[in-house]
């Protein structure tokens, strides 16, 4: 199983349009060690040839021109992407489902939630009816039932249900349900190896804790360093636990949760474009290179089959004593 990293950036990209932080105005003018990045998004292909899309970002267009083997030339019309997998209805996540109109009828798999607010607040299945009848719809269960999409019988997915906040559009913003967010366990069904792949990630409970012991890698929430980042850097008024993210710093963050999977490959992903660890050479990076945890790029590859992710054990966790603690700590 092969995991091609798209878009490693948080909504607005890197650097983002309209910001003249300390990273946005630093990568534009080489004042910084960086690279610029395209919107979260990841391809899946057991192959290399027929690849899932998990999420459409407003990027998909650059980022499949970026990235050849997702356009094979097979065709008069063609396309590598088999089927798109949704794990959220924000516009970063899913409004790249609108520049694929060109390719309707396809696949895309999400919660009932999904694509309730995809349907009514942020209406892109009825938009997309225009072209060829526009997508055929699959939901995406969030029971802990695995399954294999259309076109890709060697995988599986399981949609993990996470707290989170439905987008702003919403219908039911204020009112949160199951099933509004989602992070995806991804296997390979002949060789067993398999992803954690949660872009959003607040805390963690027992279900969530389950999937990232079982998996050989580890792509996760990247999107703040610390708790009050938007407004230490002067862009922003909320928090990360506000805006559904668990900072990387701190008690309680991403580097102390991630310490407790020894043997696993981490990989931060979804990074917000005030994030320091975007500087590669920043103190805060170079804590993350202590830690062994990798800060995601576009063009990253993770080949499974080759071993890339480490095969996780029974001890990945020292004590179930020290389980529940740490569960304890980071949800609260």
């Amino acid at each position: 199983m092969r995991v091609h990293i798209l878009g490693s950036a948080a909504g607005g990209g890197f650097p983002q349009w309209n910001c003249n932080c300390r990273n946005c105005y630093g990568v534009r003018n080489g004042k910084i060690n960086a690279s610029a990045r395209t919107q979260s998004s990841i391809a899946v292909s057991l192959d290399g040839e027929r690849w899932l899309l998990i999420n459409a970002s407003p990027d998909i267009r650059a980022q499949l021109e970026a990235n050849p083997a997702l356009q094979p030339k097979r065709g008069l019309r063609d396309t590598g992407i088999g089927a798109v997998v949704l794990v959220d209805s924000q516009i970063d996540h899913a409004s790249g489902l609108l520049m694929l109109r060109e390719g309707c009828p396809f696949d895309v798999y999400a919660s009932s939630m999904v694509h309730q607010d995809l349907s009514s607040g942020f209406p892109v299945f009825p938009m997309l009816e225009s072209w060829n009848g526009g997508i055929n719809y699959c939901e995406l269960a969030i029971d802990g039932s695995a399954i294999s999409p259309r076109g890709f019988e060697g995988l599986t997915i399981t949609a993990v249900p996470i707290h989170g906040k439905a987008p702003p559009y919403s219908p039911h913003r204020h009112d949160p349900h199951v099933g509004d967010n989602v992070a995806l366990y991804i296997q390979d069904v002949k060789t067993g190896r398999s992803v954690f792949y949660a872009p959003g990630l607040s805390g963690l409970d027992e279900p969530v804790l389950e999937y990232m012991i079982r998996s050989d890698c580890l792509m996760v929430d990247g999107t703040f360093w610390r708790e009050d980042e938007m407004i230490y850097a002067g862009v922003g008024t909320k928090l990360a636990k506000e805006m559904g993210h668990l900072p990387q710093s701190g008690r309680g963050g991403m580097i102390e949760l991630l310490r407790c999977f020894p043997e696993h490959r981490k990989i931060l992903i979804h990074i917000n474009n005030t994030n320091p660890i975007l500087d590669n050479n920043s103190a805060e990076r170079r804590v993350l290179d202590k830690e062994g945890i990798e800060v995601a790029y576009d063009g990253m590859e993770i080949d499974l089959s080759r071993g890339e992710g480490m095969q996780p054990s029974a001890n990945a966790l020292s004590t179930s004593s020290g389980l529940e603690f740490n569960v304890h700590r980071v949800s609260r």
